[in-house]
């Protein structure tokens, strides 16, 4: 797409834009302009507020361009409540398109579910102190591009930072792909034997490049022996690839924990690398604002980019998960709360997503 020695070479063609408060409109010459105390031009106007269901265009501009760099921060907990994180939901929409190629939570488009801050270090993503959410994966398209958050929260957003990267006039080839990323949950909703359903409905060529899991474990005992399914073009009742395990398909090993051992209790271990990482784990629930707030279940985020490896597809994908559990006796079915977000590259027109659920149905439980 872009690289160094593409900025080593004088420009042909190509430029850069910026988006943010002090420029909405991202146009040349025109950032910085609101006064503050210390005067015209002086840091006048860094954030936004929104209010309740109000849509802010993050960005908007004509092509051929990429997005390259999104960045946003915005409270995690309002006078409104907690879960500002599920309740804001960003969108983007390619060449002219009247429903969204990406519709998802702020937060766990950025792999921070459940409501919560978690730290992210990765190759296409990063969350950084403290709540600095970074996206890197590059986002072309030909003719526009319009970008959005929406507050479904039920009071006001105030202290919304953003800033989107774009360049304009890339030389985009005629089979350029878009950028894609959608939400799904399966809320104790699955039946034993039934798959999360991560994406379903893709038609065109491209390929998946990422998962976002985000699990709060509604059954006792070991809660990610499940494989990860690729469906890929003719495939019917079996995949073409899978995983050996969800711990595994994240890159850790046996239950991401410090040791198998019964006493005393093993201890979970988080990471986060370049391509995959186990960024969250929690035994209590850190969004309610009493300090009595009890113990809720075990929650876990994980992620796994499929970007040096993509799963490529010249017709079609569908991506499940199992929900398959493990103690003492050996292997069971089990039914969790499971939010994932897939992301994947495509041609062709983008399908309408199946209806993303209201903020109460998103709530963490």
């Amino acid at each position: 797409m872009f690289g160094w020695d593409e900025v080593l070479r004088a420009p042909r063609g190509v430029r850069s834009r910026s988006y943010n408060a002090e420029n909405p409109d991202g146009a040349p010459g025109s950032a910085a302009r609101a006064a503050s105390p210390l005067g015209p031009g002086r840091k006048g106007r860094p954030a936004v507020g929104l209010g309740s269901g109000e849509t802010l265009t993050l960005a908007e501009l004509d092509g051929p361009g990429v997005v390259r760099h999104l960045w946003l921060t915005v409270p995690d907990v309002t006078a409104a409540g907690p879960w500002v994180l599920r309740d804001l939901v960003l969108r983007a929409y390619w060449d002219g398109a009247l429903t969204p190629a990406v519709e998802v939570p702020l937060g766990d488009f950025f792999c921070n579910g459940f409501g919560t801050r978690a730290l992210v270090t990765s190759a296409p993503i990063v969350v950084a102190p403290t709540g600095g959410m970074n996206c890197w994966f590059p986002m072309p398209f030909r003719e526009h591009a319009r970008l959005t958050l929406e507050n479904q929260h039920p009071g006001r957003v105030d202290g919304i930072y953003y800033q989107v990267d774009c360049s304009v006039g890339d030389p985009l080839e005629a089979d350029a792909t878009v950028f894609c990323a959608q939400w799904r949950r399966s809320n104790g909703s699955t039946a034993p034997g039934e798959d999360h359903v991560l994406l379903d409905g893709v038609e065109g060529a491209g390929h998946y490049v990422g998962s976002y899991l985000g699990l709060t474990a509604l059954e006792r005992y070991w809660w990610g022996d499940g494989e990860m399914k690729f469906f890929v073009d003719a495939d019917s009742a079996h995949p073409s690839q899978t995983s050996t395990g969800l711990e595994d398909y994240a890159g850790g090993a046996w239950a991401f924990q410090d040791a198998l051992r019964v006493d005393p209790p093993p201890v979970p271990l988080t990471f986060s690398a370049p391509y995959c990482g186990y960024p969250f784990y929690a035994a209590t629930d850190t969004t309610g604002a009493s300090p009595f707030t009890p113990a809720m279940p075990q929650s876990h985020g994980l992620y796994r980019w499929h970007l040096p490896d993509p799963v490529v597809f010249t017709e079609r994908i569908r991506v499940t998960v199992q929900q398959i559990g493990a103690w003492d006796h050996g292997l069971f079915e089990r039914s969790d709360d499971v939010s994932t977000v897939a992301y994947w590259y495509q041609t062709g027109p983008v399908a309408a997503f199946p209806p993303l659920p209201d903020r109460a149905a998103r709530r963490p439980r």
